[in-house]
């Protein structure tokens, strides 16, 4: 730091002052530091700087070793908002989320002292974890249980699929069917009262709940079913790869998505807009959420304090040519 301030003709302080983005420094100065830093190569110590402020640049996330598309994706969200923050992150993935696997993967981040963690916890067990970790540092959960009062991020499933629910009644069917993901989630569980919350308040009646898991092929048995059933002419899926499944059985079947059967999945992934047809789904902000979860974070990390707010991102429906009036 001493050799650009030296070339670039500036104390050290104004040094510091440009690395750490401190507004009261002119442009032009703030220029000559830059090109400084640029000609020699400086790159700033964090371990170093982290001895001196007692704050870390990284932050550690607890996540399961797994490709579901939603997890997935607020992992990569958060990564990417932490990185436009000045922000590391190291990921501990486990394989299952137990209360042994989480306390494990908290300990190796606060050996690496980090500023603080985020855990990603959509079942119930992983959130009987979380009430394990010790108090001290700085934590949010992503995707927990609504009804903690730790810092909390999470999208609005109910929500969501109250949304998808309605839009099926508002198309003019006499009810809706409900293919939900596992229990134990807190996605599935929302997602469920949300569908069922949007029938009870159009009057209408609650068929029985189908249980499965998040995989096409759970919705592809579960569309076998129903294509055996006439009365059935809408679905809500809890994810769009259980509605996937539910399209694929629907066409062995010759009954066609959407003159005979209206589906609406959840997630928006990426291959949605390019299903045969192209299914109307529940779009989470992703982004959003990730936003949400780093500023609940630093908010902690910035005054030590372990408030109790709590965050909640409504999604949006996507309408495309999977739903349409019953025959």
């Amino acid at each position: 730091m001493t050799d650009v301030a030296r070339l670039a003709g500036v104390s050290h302080q104004t040094v510091s002052r440009v690395l750490n983005g401190h507004p009261n420094v002119r442009e032009q100065t703030r220029l000559r530091v830059r090109a400084a830093i640029a000609e020699l190569g400086y790159r700033p110590n964090k371990a170093a700087r982290a001895l001196v402020t007692g704050r870390s640049q990284l932050i550690g996330v607890v996540a399961q070793n797994s490709t579901l598309y939603g997890p997935a994706s607020l992992l990569a969200a958060f990564e990417q908002a932490a990185a436009e923050a000045g922000f590391a992150v190291s990921v501990g993935r486990v394989n299952v989320l137990d209360r042994a696997s989480i306390s494990a993967a908290v300990e190796r981040h606060r050996d690496q002292r980090v500023a603080g963690i985020v855990v990603i916890a959509p079942t119930a067990s992983a959130n009987d974890a979380v009430g394990d970790v010790s108090a001290g540092i700085p934590l949010v959960t992503v995707d927990g249980d609504p009804e903690r009062s730790t810092p909390l991020v999470t999208v609005d499933q109910a929500a969501g699929a109250f949304e998808a629910t309605r839009h099926l009644l508002e198309a003019g069917h006499r009810t809706v069917w409900h293919v939900s993901g596992p229990p134990d989630w807190f996605d599935s569980a929302g997602r469920v009262r949300g569908w069922r919350s949007a029938l009870e308040s159009a009057g209408a009646e609650v068929p029985p709940l189908v249980p499965a898991d998040w995989s096409a092929a759970s919705g592809y048995r579960a569309g076998q079913m129903f294509a055996r059933m006439p009365e059935v002419t809408a679905i809500f899926a809890a994810n769009d790869h259980l509605a996937l499944g539910i399209l694929r059985a629907m066409s062995e079947r010759g009954r066609n998505v959407p003159r005979d059967v209206s589906v609406v999945g959840f997630d928006d992934v990426p291959e949605a807009a390019y299903f045969i047809p192209p299914l109307t789904t529940i779009r989470p902000d992703f982004d959003a959420v990730a936003r949400e979860t780093l500023g609940l974070l630093l908010a902690q990390v910035g005054d030590g304090e372990v408030g109790a707010s709590q965050r909640t991102i409504a999604p949006t429906l996507v309408k495309r040519d999977s739903v349409a009036p019953p025959a």
